[in-house]
């Protein structure tokens, strides 16, 4: 029998899980304050609206019709509808993208957990800048070490999947979010107490017109298409547990207003520890994460405590997300080629840790390997490349593309139990004509810059 969430909000939180990851923690805090502060997230708000949460209900919709895997969802609604069979390829597509996250994610949430660790055992306290720069390249050096952590993390993940819907994803999510929002906030606190609360709240939400040029308002684009873990069947999956009685609408803009809720809570529990630490670089991207905090909490009264604290929740959100990575493919061995789930998810997983293996090389030994097939990429930078630039804004413009114009109007009522709402058609035109232009221009925007920039 297949799998249900026990509620609405089971969903809402798995969903949630889903959404919020590394991405979350350090890239949208740090993106917010270098390109406008509180005009960058209102430009952030009005994209969510017209990207994020059009196509997440699109998705979550084609999911609750089918009530499968997503390569088996796509095919009934694709029957449905009597098209081409080729549509089916937006649930094998998503399947694929999940594994090749999985591969590369499972490395660097591996690099949160040796985190946790080290600020743990005191490593980082009263350190300097070269001390912490040096303990980043050690570790991304060390083959060994880094395959140490994939693997535990990569195991971590295989467990919860293959635990099932309701002993695994449901507990998941409503052990895992309230343990990150908790975490959320005793770090905020204790930025509120020890950091620089005012210059924090100033490079997040102070409205600096000035800076917000063409160039982030494609970056609130982007963001806030990929925030949402569109297009890579999660969504999809996930949808296929709903309860039939749930209100769709209502239920992702839920979860789309406590991903962002997420990103900045974790904005104002970050910046006032960086900003405490005047030598360090408020937008030093992923290099804030794994060495810029690391100095900031070494140097601060309890920092290895909050440190260690706010590693664990770096981890927590890496995990929630890779579960709804494998849940796809592993969902449709299960239906399509009658595994059980526990093989099923030994598979799936065990393929992406393979792959992970490429990855995670790919900061030593093949430092160097960047043959033309992987467009003069290591394995890892190839791995996001075909995935953030090319599969996932593709499966959003196609979902966009299905789900807006060649679905019957008849069953998109149906499922949105939306007969005479005014809303329902403002979702519509925003789905056909709005959406899937904004997506088009991230995707043509994104591989000009990667391909053609200097």
């Amino acid at each position: 029998m297949h799998g249900v969430w026990g509620n609405r909000w089971t969903f809402i939180l798995a969903a949630t899980g889903s959404a919020v990851g590394l991405g979350n923690i350090w890239k949208f805090p740090y993106i917010t304050g270098e390109n406008g502060g509180g005009a960058f997230v209102l430009v952030y708000l009005v994209c969510i609206a017209l990207i994020g949460i059009p196509i997440m209900i699109a998705e979550v919709l084609l999911g609750r019709r089918g009530r499968m895997s997503p390569i088996n969802s796509m095919h009934f609604v694709t029957a449905e509808a009597n098209l081409n069979k080729a549509w089916t390829g937006i649930g094998w597509m998503g399947v694929l993208a999940g594994l090749f996250i999985m591969s590369f994610y499972s490395v660097v949430a591996g690099w949160a957990l040796h985190y946790v660790v080290t600020l743990a055992s005191g490593v980082f306290e009263g350190t300097t800048a070269e001390e912490a720069g040096k303990q980043f390249s050690d570790l991304l050096a060390n083959p060994t070490m880094l395959m140490l952590w994939h693997t535990l993390f990569a195991g971590m993940t295989a467990i919860i999947v293959a635990a099932g819907v309701t002993r695994g994803l449901a507990a998941v999510a409503k052990i895992l979010m309230p343990f990150l929002f908790l975490s959320l906030f005793i770090l905020l606190g204790y930025g509120v107490a020890k950091g620089d609360i005012a210059a924090g709240a100033d490079f997040l939400f102070a409205f600096r017109f000035d800076k917000l040029s063409a160039e982030a308002v494609l970056e609130a684009l982007g963001h806030a298409f990929f925030t949402l873990s569109l297009g890579m069947g999660a969504i999809m999956a996930y949808g296929a547990y709903m309860p039939a009685h749930a209100s769709l609408a209502k239920t992702v803009i839920t979860v789309g207003i406590l991903d962002t809720f997420v990103a900045l809570i974790a904005g104002m529990a970050i910046f006032p520890i960086v900003f405490a630490n005047p030598s360090i670089e408020p937008g030093a991207g992923p290099g804030l994460l794994f060495v810029s905090l690391p100095i900031a909490f070494g140097n601060m009264p309890g920092g290895l405590i909050f440190g260690t604290l706010f590693f664990v929740l770096v981890s927590v959100a890496a995990w929630s997300s890779a579960v709804s990575l494998i849940e796809p493919g592993v969902a449709w061995l299960v239906e399509s080629k009658k595994l059980n789930r526990l093989n099923a998810t030994f598979i799936f997983a065990g393929i992406a840790w393979l792959l992970g293996i490429s990855a995670l090389l790919s900061f030593n030994v093949l430092s160097d390997f960047t043959p033309l097939y992987l467009f003069n990429r290591t394995p890892f930078d190839f791995l996001d490349f075909i995935t953030a630039q090319i599969m996932l804004p593709l499966g959003g413009l196609f979902i966009a593309i299905f789900v807006g114009w060649l679905m019957s109007r008849k069953i998109l009522v149906k499922e949105m139990d939306a007969e005479t709402h005014p809303l329902f058609d403002i979702w519509l035109i925003i789905l056909r004509f709005v959406s899937p232009v904004l997506v088009a221009v991230v995707m043509i925007f994104a591989l000009y810059k990667i391909l053609f920039s200097s």
